[in-house]
């Protein structure tokens, strides 16, 4: 599991707050909670390149065994769910900037490292036909790298293993050539367009794209993030295959088209790389 209580602590008494352990898989447990709830955010989710690529069967089992669960009970109940998808899903498309209706290209299963967007497509197949065969109002968003405090590095989020090697005096890690870019959003942005979401009519049975335009290569990151937490760590170059595992397959771009969600929801991020590096490191410094 890549949660921590630390992350809930500090409202955890609250007295309209409720906090139940358990599993996705746990179809008992699963189906009381649904039906006392209103809306259901699914963000259980085996993430993480690290568990992805070491860990594939967890990985396809967690989110496809887990997501039809929510999709049954929900159905059950008639629940409002909002489920969290993934930028993953777009694959090895080459396009300067992905749409909710682009084609997915994903790589070969012989290669492990595309498990967890296989799995999280199938998720959006199943929902759509729940929508369409049982009527469920259901909504799917696809995450572009959400990031902010209290999030760790532990299973390959960028920012916050860049962050704490600068803290720390260490040397940056960069996988692969670091030519590879990426959108980063922070985590009050991601959690607005879901409220926004959950208030909106017109989003039933749609998909769309949540995150910053804001496109960077992981080597300007790097060079950011040493400049913003005044290191002198070195960056250091690692290839894929030492990270990973012998042929390991990344995407070279991930920028998302968000006019769809603007549309239905006037969202916007408001917050910038440099507030999600900064809030980042005023948490790791602080920990």
């Amino acid at each position: 599991m890549t949660g921590s209580r630390e992350n809930i602590k500090g409202f955890i008494k609250h007295p309209e707050f409720r906090f139940v352990e358990s599993y996705v898989e746990d179809s008992k447990m699963l189906e009381q909670v649904i039906s006392e709830s209103e809306t259901i955010f699914h963000l259980a989710a085996a993430v993480g390149v690290d568990i992805v690529v070491n860990n594939p069967i967890h990985t396809i089992e967690t989110n496809i065994r887990g997501t039809e669960n929510v999709f049954q009970f929900a159905a059950k109940h008639n629940k409002k769910v909002i489920i969290a998808s993934t930028s993953e899903v777009y694959g090895k498309s080459t396009k300067d900037t992905f749409s909710e209706t682009d084609d997915l290209l994903l790589g070969s299963p012989v290669n492990y490292r595309w498990s967890y967007a296989a799995s999280k497509a199938l998720d959006e197949y199943l929902g759509m036909a729940y929508y369409k065969e049982k009527n469920l109002n259901v909504t799917i968003v696809r995450f572009f790298n959400t990031v902010g405090p209290r999030q760790t590095g532990q299973y390959g989020m960028v920012i916050p293993r860049f962050v704490s090697q600068a803290v720390n005096g260490k040397d940056i890690t960069v996988f692969g050539t670091g030519g590879q870019s990426r959108c980063f959003c922070h985590v009050f942005d991601t959690v607005r367009a879901l409220m926004l979401m959950d208030r909106c009519e017109n989003v039933r049975g749609e998909t769309f794209n949540i995150g910053s335009q804001h496109e960077i290569s992981i080597n300007q990151l790097a060079e950011m993030i040493t400049k913003a937490c005044g290191s002198s760590s070195n960056i250091v170059h690692i290839p894929y295959s030492e990270a990973y595992s012998p042929g390991f397959e990344d995407m070279l771009r991930r920028k998302p088209n968000i006019d769809k969600i603007n549309e239905a929801t006037g969202w916007t991020p408001e917050k910038s790389l440099d507030n999600i590096i900064e809030d980042v490191k005023n948490y790791t410094i602080a920990n």
